[in-house]
């Protein structure tokens, strides 16, 4: 899991960085394009592994409150027939 979250952040910093250089071989301007679409790359990995992230880890926290439901009925049937 955390390998694809690290990939998740790394494709899109990669490509602001390659888009930029790219832009800045193509047209002059005073400032690169660099480091901007480097940042926002990042940004745009960061908030992508957050988000799958905080998916996860609700899935997560449903399939744990299934399996203590499944558990809790188990029991409570087999103390009924006693």
């Amino acid at each position: 899991m955390m390998g694809l979250v690290g990939w998740s952040v790394v494709v899109p910093t990669m490509l602001g960085g390659a888009l930029g250089m790219w832009i800045d071989k193509q047209h002059h301007f005073a400032h690169g394009a660099t480091l901007p679409l480097l940042m926002i790359g990042l940004a745009m990995g960061c908030m992508n592994a957050w988000h799958w992230v905080s998916k996860e880890d609700a899935a997560m926290a449903a399939d744990n409150v299934d399996s203590d439901d499944d558990s809790g009925s188990a029991a409570d049937h087999t103390e009924k027939r006693s």
